[in-house]
This record gives C-alpha cells, structure tokens and sequence, in this order.
C-alpha cells in the first residue's frame, strides 16, 4: 500500500511533529508512506525535510505561492499521476483543497483527510461551505481528538460513518534525557537553583491564551518569590506580552527566552508546565510535558480534557479566567506532594493512553477499512 501525505508547513510543531511520529510507525508496519510537503517559497523547510528523511521517510516540497495556485494543482496532479499511490492523505486546509482536486485529476483511488484543529476561521461561512464540499471528495477522515470530531461534524458537514478519531501518540523513549537541563537553565538566567519554575511552550499567538497565564502568574508572585515564569518561543504577541508582564509588574520575574530548537531541556527545567489555550485541537505539547512528568495547568476548552484529568494529572480551570489560573498556580507551587503526583500520574497516562503503537495501528484501520470498500 503506498500512501502519500501531503501538508503545508511553514514551521515545525504540533500535527509536523506528529507526522514525524505516524509515518515511520506505518513504514515499519509495510505501508510505503512517503511526506510532500507544501512550502512558501522563502521558508523551505530544510531541516524539517532532512528530519524525515533521516527517519527513512522518503519526503519532497512542492512551492505553494499564494493561497489560491492554479499551478500548485496542476504540478500536484502531474507529480500524483507519476507516483500513483492507493492513498492521498492530506493534513490541514490548503493540503484539503489541492489534494483533493489533484487526487480526483490524477484518479487516486482513495482520500484521506486529518483533521487537527478548530481553529476561528474554520467557522466562517465561506470556510465551512468549502469544507462541506471537499467532504464529498473525501473516503474517510481522522480527527486527532473527540473535541475535532464533533466539530468537523457540526460546524464541516463530515459523515458520522466516515469520520474516525485517533489520537495523537508520543514514544517516551524518544525524549531525550537532560540531567543537567534544570540546573543549566537557572544558572544561564541568573537563578538561583532552588527557583520553581512555571513554563509555557508554543507560539506566542492569541490562541495560547498567554496574556491569561501572565495575569494569574502575577497574581501569586508576591506569595511565592522563589517562582519564576519562562516562556520559549515566539510569535506575533511577544512585544505586547513583554509590555503586559511590565505593566503587571512582573518583568523581572518572567523570561522570554525566544525560539528555543531544545525545547526538551526547557521541559525538563520546569516545575509546572502552564497552557492556559483559549483553544486546542489536541496539543502535542500536553504528550511532551507528560513525558516529563511534569504537571499541567490548563483550561477546560476543546481537546484539553481528554488528555490533562483534572485532579490527576494536572489541574483545568475555565479558559480566559485570570484568578482561577492564580489559584491553581498557588495549589501548585506550594505543595511538592502534589506536583510530583500529578507529573508522574501524567507520565503514566502517556504510557497507558498515549502510545505510538496506538496511533499507527489506529490510523492503519482507517486504510484498511478503504480497501474492503472497494
């Protein structure tokens, strides 16, 4: 079975990590699964691509230059024509769109669609009346979470019957050890060794909610002086953030530290891993944090439930609530017993719940379920 998965990526991280998870884990189970990848023309990608390829996936781009390429389509279906696989599997919107069109053009037997977000847009009228049509030239769809699935149900139109949810998957063993990351961290931001650390990973975007986790960081500040607040990445928001954090009177106490490429060792400097999304598709990142036993502290939108159990594994208060996120942050910092708790029953869970093997096996149902169709 040779299966093509076709995204646009412009960087690297949540459903781009995801894949290079999945497409190894089908490789290795005989399915000849190979990467396209759609890219700007001032971003290609190169390291990512050279990512997959050192994981045995056979990976290519093809240049998208604006939203709507005629010769995007033209080129795909040439290149889906030569290459003739039994499946094109697309990820994300502009990969939906071209895929489709091209796989109808080229007569690929079988589409399939992931679905990985419910982002604003895709509520829009126009959105939606694209997607219900694109359904129509889709076999079968995976969404990544229960929360994905009700909404390409309700808001995209998708089949009941044609529609499967299958999870995202994360290998612990394949985050690395960083023994000496939390001491390393510390001492490269002038702190001392006994310093709690609450983190945040990701772009630095409104959906992150960030603003929110300044809001109840700086709340609690004066309680507990020996925590600190390290935010890694960047993004649209950063200068507005960077003003909020001294507005709040917090400047000194919160780090931007900026794209980091070891975001493992960030993870592993932490006390507390702090995503307080006003919405998530599923959140790689909750998998990541999990594996290193940290503890979460998020909000109870989208996918987020079914992976942080409040109680358990973490700690979930309502999205864009300032004082419930100080509150958790205070239940957090203060008790030890707690945090190692939950951090471990979080690692378990991944273990349990969260595993590559499932993904894959999952995903490799969905396929087959295509060929007893036919």
């Amino acid at each position: 079975m040779r299966v093509i998965h076709l995204s646009k990526m412009t960087g690297a991280a949540g459903s781009e990590g995801h894949l290079l998870a999945l497409l190894p884990g089908l490789r290795a189970r005989g399915v000849d699964a190979r990467l396209w990848v759609l890219v700007e023309p001032d971003r290609p990608l190169d390291e990512y691509l050279a990512r997959a390829g050192a994981l045995g996936v056979p990976a290519e781009r093809l240049t998208i230059r604006r939203d709507l390429d005629l010769a995007l389509l033209w080129n795909l279906a040439r290149h889906l024509r030569r290459e003739r696989p039994d499946i094109l599997h697309t990820h994300l919107i502009h990969a939906d769109l071209y895929g489709v069109l091209a796989a109808r053009l080229a007569r690929v037997p079988r589409v399939v669609s992931s679905r990985h977000n419910d982002d604003r847009f895709r509520t829009r009228l126009l959105v939606r009346l694209l997607n219900r049509a694109l359904w129509c030239g889709i076999d079968a769809g995976i969404a990544i979470s229960g929360a994905i699935r009700a909404f390409s149900l309700r808001v995209e139109g998708a089949r009941a019957d044609r529609l499967h949810t299958v999870s995202y998957g994360l290998d612990p063993a394949t985050v690395p050890a960083q023994p000496d990351a939390r001491a390393a961290l510390r001492a490269a931001l002038g702190l001392p060794a006994e310093a709690l650390l609450v983190g945040s990973v990701c772009r630095l975007v409104e959906q992150k909610g960030l603003v929110y986790g300044l809001r109840g960081f700086a709340a609690v500040a004066g309680e507990i002086p020996g925590a600190h607040y390290v935010i890694a990445g960047d993004g649209p928001l950063r200068s507005a953030l960077e003003a909020e954090a001294r507005a709040l009177g917090v400047s000194e106490r919160v780090h931007f530290l900026g794209w980091r490429d070891d975001a493992h060792a960030v993870f592993a400097a932490l006390d507390v891993f702090l995503a307080p999304s006003l919405w998530e598709g599923f959140g790689l990142v909750f998998l990541e944090a999990m594996a290193h036993r940290l503890p979460v502290i998020s909000t109870t939108v989208s996918a987020i439930p079914e992976t942080v159990v409040d109680g358990e594994t973490g700690w979930l208060v309502p999205p864009r609530d300032a004082d419930a996120l100080a509150g958790a942050l205070r239940a957090a910092l203060t008790d030890p017993v707690a945090r190692r708790a939950r951090g471990a029953n979080g690692r378990a869970r991944l273990e349990a719940e969260f595993t590559v093997e499932a993904m894959v096996e999952r995903t490799l149902a969905v396929y087959r379920s295509l060929e007893a169709r036919r």
